[in-house]
């Protein structure tokens, strides 16, 4: 589960058994800070975000279970909207607000 900001939509016109009817959405994935981290991605829209909201995201297989029907053939998907983080790090090693850093 990551952090992410809705920067945009995605309109796809055909689309695979399963996606049909769902929201395209543009994310850029965010550490818990809100700066920006790595490449935005297209996601799937489950709870109705919108343009500028922060959200929450699942991936992979993960994001592939997170629709209905389940296991469509999905990289991203939104699955919850953020209303505040609130997160601090003192200690020493991999930055755990950088994705990946610590795995």
């Amino acid at each position: 589960m990551y952090l992410g900001r809705v920067i945009g939509n995605c309109v796809a016109t055909r689309k695979v058994p399963g996606l049909e009817g769902k929201k395209l959405l543009l994310v850029q994935p965010l550490d818990p800070r809100g700066e920006p981290q790595g490449t935005a991605e297209v996601a799937v829209d489950t709870v109705q975000a919108g343009l500028g909201d922060h959200v929450y995201l699942v991936g992979s297989r993960e994001a592939a279970v997170a629709l209905d029907p389940w296991f469509v053939p999905v990289d991203a998907a939104i699955v919850g909207i953020v209303d505040s983080v609130d997160a601090s790090y003192e200690g020493g090693g991999p930055d755990p607000f950088v994705r990946g850093s610590g795995e």
